[in-house]
């Protein structure tokens, strides 16, 4: 539901939804990046003075010194450079959420309604709005008021609690899961949100997310396997937590790093078949799954002595014949080489920009996803979207000489 301002030449399946991004790092920009990859019409707000710290966090591109984060994070999102706490910043802000389907923010729980633009208000301005709101802990609760990292909600999900060696400390995966995963279930939030308004059930409403919640239901099984079955999962190294069935981590005579995995019970004894012998495989313990896992310890030796005196060529010929999986590692430089990656475009270039991001995921066939733009400079849209809004040139000038708002730096020099 556009509103009388602004049109977006976007064509995807979101093309006809616009989102105001109050979000800073990771948690709801993300969020609303996924939602910009569909077509979506995202405006970026940011403070003329403090823009998202995601702008300076990682390396830069020698292209151009940007951070290379911000290109993806930020990619297909116009840019409003805007203090929206003065008056006149309030109304430029109000003129935004009157005329979108979306708002989305991260702060911590209670700094909109202190700032004087909770729901209430938001829903005044626009009742059909749907708000999603990223906080540490949630916005009511005992913890409710205390600030979270992505670290910490990772080890309050009890990701770093199964990650790691049994004698060794937890540890954190090497990409933020929290944060990534709070993205994407924020996406998901307010598609659920939009899809309920337009079927009637009701019409704007808060999408309230923790960001632990999102990584401790995606983790999904700890919970249930300590109080379904009396089982406390712990990390186990190079083998999963509660492995059911045969596989982990090994290392080939060549040095390639593979991870092995077979799924049912007749695939894991053709495998045990395979790196024991059949007098291995025809132990009466490994008769069913439930004798295969109370004997992983042994099974994973057998596999580890198997895999660690072969060429990954042979390891990965033996696992295809017993229809189970030996599946090489990849670093960057293997995806990006990689054939199958490279078929479903899921790695993606734009004309003149050195940088390379990941394409739209999924993949869907009538109205796929686009990187139209990566990541924009402070402000840099903030002219074009005050014009769509109604506001001459001589406002927009005055605006930015008070601080309202700003502007590229080859517009306000």
């Amino acid at each position: 539901m556009f509103g009388a301002w602004g049109t977006t030449d976007a064509k995807g399946p979101l093309d006809d939804i616009r989102v105001v991004e109050l979000g800073h790092v990771i948690a709801a920009p993300l969020a609303a990046a996924l939602l910009a990859d569909f077509g979506a019409d995202v405006i970026k707000v940011e403070h003329p003075r403090a823009p998202d710290m995601m702008r300076d966090l990682g390396p830069k591109a020698t292209q151009d010194g940007a951070g290379v984060w911000w290109k993806s994070i930020a990619r297909n999102k116009r840019i409003l450079a805007l203090n929206w706490k003065p008056a006149k910043g309030r109304d430029i802000l109000r003129q935004l959420v009157e005329g979108a389907d979306v708002l989305v923010e991260n702060f911590r729980a209670g700094v909109l309604e202190r700032a004087g633009i909770g729901p209430d208000i938001l829903h005044e301005w626009n009742p059909d709005l749907v708000i999603l709101r990223i906080s540490g802990y949630g916005q009511d609760g005992p913890m409710a008021d205390k600030p979270v990292f992505g670290r910490a909600a990772e080890a309050m999900a009890g990701l770093p609690h199964i990650t790691g060696y049994p004698d060794g400390p937890p540890m954190h995966p090497g990409f933020p899961a929290a944060d990534s995963t709070t993205g994407l279930m924020g996406a998901l939030g307010v598609m659920m949100a939009l899809h309920a308004r337009q079927n009637g059930k009701t019409r704007g409403q808060v999408v309230d997310l923790a960001v632990f919640e999102g990584l401790m239901r995606l983790i999904d099984y700890h919970v249930p396997a300590l109080t379904g079955a009396g089982l406390s999962p712990r990390r186990n190294g190079l083998r999963q937590p509660m492995d059911f069935a045969p596989g982990g981590m090994f290392r080939t005579r060549d040095g390639v790093w593979v991870t092995v995995s077979a799924g049912g019970a007749e695939t894991a004894r053709r495998l045990l078949r395979a790196v024991g012998g059949d007098d291995f495989a025809d132990d009466p313990r490994f008769a069913t799954m439930a004798g295969i896992t109370a004997n992983m310890g042994e099974v994973f030796d057998k596999l580890d002595q198997f895999i660690t005196a072969r060429d990954f060529d042979a390891v990965q010929a033996a696992f295809e014949a017993a229809d189970a999986v030996a599946a090489p590692v990849q670093s960057v430089e293997d995806i990006l080489a990689h054939p199958q990656i490279a078929h479903r475009g899921d790695i993606v270039a734009l004309e003149g920009e050195e940088t390379r991001v990941m394409g739209p995921v999924p993949h869907l066939v009538d109205t796929p996803g686009e990187v139209r733009w990566l990541g924009r400079e402070p402000g840099a849209d903030t002219a074009a979207i005050l014009r769509e809004m109604g506001h001459d040139p001589a406002r927009i000038s005055a605006l930015a000489d008070e601080g309202i708002i700003g502007l590229p730096r080859e517009a306000a020099s």
